[in-house]
């Protein structure tokens, strides 16, 4: 069958409305079961030879336009590409960046600060100030602006390269440049020798914890599409799913499982390159503790374990285009156009959107307390990368202990990712609070050195198993194709969105001279955050994501082909396109 498409008839492309018959060229009407198949592809009765014929004509002109990642050869994903992915996130496992750089840094800005009102120099148990644009400003406060600043610049990153990483191969490049920017500027730390470098130590910081923050968000957006292409996974998927062996529901639980499996070994495997690194720099801790110079030591053999680990993904990660670009787009501007269209489509997506905001606060929350309470434990154990290695090493056997128990307890019971998230965010909530107390008492509320271990034990035993559940809640509800791009948003929610807690705390430390005034704004922004996880519906959430990838193949398509939707739609019912008197 052929069908004569008039291009005078051509519409508007950018409509994301549901297509119906009406909408057919020259007033064809499809049957309402083969529009609704355009509309529900995850609906197909895969017993019904006219619906799956309808389908295959669709798949074909995904690949006759590169609509599609389907649309190009993808590999099965390896046992050497997947362990190749678990050692990156074993050697980027927050060590270097999120722990000894931040304690350099802030060690550099007590060195040259000293008690207000005086000249005398600080000490633990005073407040300790800098010299700031004109006048003073408390090193706590500076070390939270620090972080804002590369929030912010996560966020420009993330809006304007994230959707770009979803074609073409430019998310791997991407990843290589950030991860070896921040390597290159881990080991600048080794110039830092003297507190009056703080200004450099500063901006090394900056860059180096931006980079690292980018690198966790690219990296956690290519974990769905390993998945995806598992051999077990591709099995159910196109064998038995497609001969009616299995219904879709019954598929998505097999790749949600192993989506969950992936990330919650991943996580495990940062958190073991975490213990191992820790181990590793005592070699030097130990023999060298009366010198300064060898947290710095410390810092190039956490940034060199990250090197010899991390290197291996970018030798044995196998090709897996997305989608070519669309047409009048580039690399540099469809950030933000697809950016705007994800805006546009909060009605489309209402799930993933509610599960955005929500974690937009949570990890505004969580993120901001890690870092007033990372801030007190500095100052109690001065700065002494020894009791901090001690305290990473407790937090670090117990995350290792508990994502492989969650893991093994999640198979076994076959519990959904939801409620596994949910319980984990239980703790979050009880962090904040317990710093609450210390406003009253001196007794308890991190003041004491044991509490610092008893907050490591429990950051690890239920924090680490939250970061791998909030990223597979993300992918569950992340329109397939588009990981990087809500990924970016994720990273956005996830990092960039603590641009309100330290700058919020901040002012508050800064007004008050008291780091645990900050401790109730955070329990409550928490508190609110799991109110509203909790009204995310997965199930919703997915069939709103396979409705919204299906329907921007749709209008690819057309735009592709110059044609209206209607016009693709009637072809792809009837396994034609006519286009410049070309059938296809």
């Amino acid at each position: 069958m052929s069908a004569h498409f008039d291009m005078a008839n051509e519409g508007d492309h950018s409509s994301a409305k549901a297509i119906t018959p009406a909408e057919l060229p020259n007033g064809t009407k499809a049957k309402a079961a083969d529009t609704n198949i355009i509309q529900q592809p995850a609906e197909l009765l895969n017993t019904d030879p006219n619906e799956r014929q309808i389908k295959e004509n669709l798949e074909r002109f995904e690949h006759l336009f590169g609509t599609d990642e389907d649309a190009f050869d993808q590999p099965t994903t390896t046992r050497k590409e997947l362990w190749s992915y678990y050692l990156y996130y074993n050697g980027d496992n927050g060590v270097g960046p999120g722990s000894y750089s931040q304690a350099l840094f802030q060690s550099s800005l007590t060195r040259v600060g000293h008690i207000p009102g005086t000249n005398s120099p600080c000490d633990a148990n005073s407040e300790c100030v800098v010299p700031w644009v004109g006048g003073t400003r408390a090193v706590s406060s500076v070390v939270l602006i620090a972080n804002g600043l590369t929030f912010v610049f996560m966020t420009v990153l993330f809006v304007w390269l994230g959707s770009a990483a979803d074609y073409g191969s430019f998310g791997r490049w991407l990843l290589l440049t950030l991860t070896v920017t921040c390597w290159v500027f881990q080991y600048g730390f080794m110039s830092i020798r003297e507190p009056s470098q703080w200004r450099t130590a500063i901006g090394l910081y900056v860059v180096s914890y931006f980079c690292y923050g980018a690198t966790l968000v690219f990296y956690a957006a290519l974990f769905p599409r390993l998945a995806r292409y598992m051999p077990h996974v591709r099995k159910a998927r196109e064998e038995e799913l497609k001969e009616g062996k299995i219904s879709q529901e019954e598929y998505e639980k097999v790749e949600s499982l192993e989506r969950n499996h992936i990330s919650n070994i991943s996580t495990a495997h940062s958190n073991i390159g975490y213990l191992l690194t820790l181990a590793i720099n005592l070699s030097v801790l130990l023999p060298l503790q009366n010198n300064n110079y060898s947290n710095n030591w410390a810092l190039f053999l956490t940034n060199s374990y990250w090197v010899v680990l991390g290197v291996w993904w970018f030798m044995f990660q196998q090709k897996r285009p997305g989608p070519k670009l669309p047409k009048g787009s580039n690399y540099a501007t469809i950030g933000w156009k697809q950016i705007a269209l994800a805006l546009r489509e909060v009605k489309h997506l209402p799930q993933t959107f509610i599960y955005l905001v929500a974690f937009f606060l949570l990890a505004d929350g969580l993120n901001t307390t890690g870092t007033l309470v990372n801030i007190i434990q500095n100052d109690e154990v001065e700065f002494s990368f020894l009791q901090i290695t001690y305290l990473g090493t407790t937090q670090a056997a117990c995350s290792i202990s508990s994502t492989f128990g969650f893991w093994y307890i999640q198979r076994h019971f076959k519990f959904r990712t939801k409620p596994m998230f949910m319980f984990t965010n239980f703790f979050t909530v009880l962090i904040p609070l317990y710093g609450m107390i210390g406003l009253w008492t001196n007794k308890i509320g991190y003041h004491n050195r044991w509490e610092f271990y008893f907050y490591n034990v429990v950051f690890g035993l239920f924090q680490a198993p939250y970061y791998a559940y909030s990223q597979t809640m993300m992918s569950e509800v992340t329109p397939r194709g588009y990981e990087n791009m809500f990924f970016g948003l994720f990273g956005i929610t996830n990092r960039a969105s603590s641009i309100i807690g330290p700058n919020v705390i901040q002012a508050i430390i800064n007004a008050s001279g008291n780091n645990w005034m900050g401790f109730p704004f955070l329990f409550a922004i928490c508190a609110a955050a799991s109110i509203v996880v909790w009204c995310v519906d997965i199930e919703k959430g997915r069939d709103n994501c396979r409705k919204f990838v299906e329907e921007r193949k749709v209008l690819r398509a057309a735009r592709e082909a110059g044609l209206t939707k209607g016009q693709v739609i009637d072809c792809t019912v009837e396994g034609t396109l006519k286009t410049n008197n070309t059938v296809r």
